[in-house]
């Protein structure tokens, strides 16, 4: 995959917004049910990015999120500054508008605090006006509202701490004769017009319009600015206007890729004589459709590299781990907010504690510590050992190991029961109740025993997933699972987790019953990621 080719990130990155901050570009994203949430992502060229931090720690209200809330949580955010403050503004469906505030990009971020309660609001947006008056741009779900294709504005304190009006509705999708779910506005203000950017038609196979009005709250006039035509880059919308140090500007947005999630492109922009955008490669006078290579920023020093070079492939934010630090990477996700004892790293090795599991089923788990499903064929390869135990009395079913998690799920590694340790793997279907578990091999036939594994896992061009094991009680890699097609989650892309659980109520702390892993290694194209 070429260097500046798009998607610039291949993974899942929801409903992006992009600023810059001097020389830099700081990135913010979606991260629903998944804590730690809202993922800060810096470039100096909007084609290589690194996971700085992630805003949100944990999801508040705390305990509605000691669950997996799937489909919940932070859906569309945005990322502004204004006086030397940085905000970061996101939706809970379910819950109201909550702001955070910071002095950089990277922190430290505030906790956040409610501006708006309600349910269905979504996708707001701030704008400070030039008179100092702070407005909020904001969309509606109509799974939790009843309503949805409008988008509204309230004014608000101008440090986000309050609102000052009620919610009006300035642009009523409806009323525009095939418009669909029109959605996720950013606002802006620029060359004496007041701009909003919104996608229409839905996640999969939307569009990109454009508003703009003398007035804030209308009326608007509007184009279709970006859509797919002759592309692959299906319903190419939603996201952010940023300009560059030298004053060109750019589009930043995403596309649903289905399992892999919603992917980020970058589109140039240029703009005509009236002051309207022209997104990407121009199809007609008001249409634009996406570039397949994003060309280079005025004075970018890597534009120019041959495409032999091994730093002219694509790049992503850091994948593999060691677990020699004392704190996660930013880039692993929980599926609810974590609690202090479900894991322990920092010695070359992730311990993690047995989950209960009741129902055995791994989609009620929050304590499965995971990373997206790269957008390209990728080979994962973990070591997975379970200590000894003192006692097999009352052990309880343990399960080990890997998993590519959706709507449906896999997962291969070690099940330790009554009748000794075994190398298993098991499925569970989108609408199913129970896994369907097969075991490979009895590592063991003493359930107290230790035992260690080599897990590889590897991920093609579509989706589909195969499993495979090897060590010293299995010799070369013994495959477990075959061309398994991973499935999406809800809002998300397919994700990749490392999880131990026991069929208990109980739960344990680490010092008790523990899982060890050892480095995660992530091979795309040839090179660790």
């Amino acid at each position: 995959m070429e260097h500046r080719a798009n998607p610039v990130l291949d993974a899942d990155w929801p409903d992006p917004d992009v600023i810059r901050v001097g020389d830099e570009f700081w990135m913010i994203a979606s991260s629903f049910q998944r804590a730690p949430g809202l993922p800060v992502l810096r470039s100096t060229n909007l084609v290589d990015w690194e996971h700085v931090t992630n805003a949100l720690p944990a999801l508040v209200p705390a305990e509605h999120y000691a669950l997996p809330r799937r489909g919940s949580g932070v859906w569309a955010p945005s990322l502004r500054e204004h006086e030397g403050t940085f905000f970061l503004v996101y939706p809970d469906p379910d819950h109201g508008i909550f702001v955070l505030d910071a002095p950089h990009p990277a922190g430290p971020w505030s906790a956040p605090r409610l501006l708006l309660p309600g349910h269905g609001l979504i996708d707001p947006c701030p704008l400070w006006d030039d008179d100092g008056r702070a407005y909020l741009v904001h969309g509606w779900a109509r799974s939790r509202a009843r309503v949805k294709n409008r988008l509204s504005l309230l004014e608000v304190t101008p440090d986000l701490t309050a609102p000052l009006s009620t919610s009006q509705i300035i642009i009523d999708g409806a009323a525009i004769p095939d418009m669909l779910t029109l959605e996720g506005p950013k606002a802006y203000r620029h060359d004496g017009w007041y701009w909003i950017y919104a996608p229409a038609g839905g996640v999969a196979d939307g569009y990109q319009v454009v508003f703009r009005s003398r007035d804030l709250r209308g009326p608007y006039e509007h184009r279709i600015v970006l859509e797919q035509d002759s592309t692959p880059v299906n319903g190419p919308h939603q996201g952010a206007l940023v300009d560059d140090p030298a004053g060109g500007w750019w589009f930043v947005h995403f596309q649903d890729r289905g399992v892999f999630g919603r992917v980020t492109h970058v589109q140039p922009v240029q703009f005509d004589a009236e002051g309207w955008p022209h997104l990407g490669e121009r199809i007609d006078d008001v249409r634009g459709r996406p570039v397949a290579v994003v060309p280079p920023l005025e004075g970018d020093a890597g534009a120019g590299a041959d495409e032999d070079a091994p730093d002219a492939l694509y790049r992503e934010p850091r994948r593999s781990d060691d677990f020699r630090s004392a704190q996660l990477h930013p880039r692993w996700h929980w599926q609810a907010n974590p609690q202090p004892h479900w894991w322990r790293t920092g010695t070359g090795r992730l311990d993690l504690a047995f989950a209960p599991s009741p129902r055995g089923d791994l989609r009620d788990q929050g304590a499965i510590l995971c990373q997206q499903l790269p957008g390209q064929p990728s080979d994962w390869t973990v070591e997975l050992s379970l200590p000894g135990v003192a006692t097999s009395a009352a052990i309880g079913i343990e399960r080990a190991g890997v998993v590519v998690l959706g709507s449906s799920y896999a997962w291969a590694g070690l099940w330790r029961d009554a009748d000794g340790i075994a190398l298993a793997h098991a499925t569970m279907a989108a609408d199913g109740a129970d896994e369907v578990v097969s075991t490979h091999r009895l590592l063991s036939a003493d359930p107290g025993a230790e035992a260690e594994v080599r897990l590889h896992l590897t991920v093609d061009a579509e989706g589909r997933v195969s499993f495979a094991a090897s060590g010293a009680e299995i010799g070369q890699q013994d495959v477990l699972l075959s061309d398994w097609q991973a499935t999406k989650g809800h809002w998300i892309g397919a994700e990749i987790g490392l999880f131990a659980t026991v069929d208990s109520p109980m739960s344990h702390d680490l010092s008790e019953r523990r899982a060890h892993f050892g480095p995660v290694t992530v091979r795309r194209e040839g090179r660790e990621a």
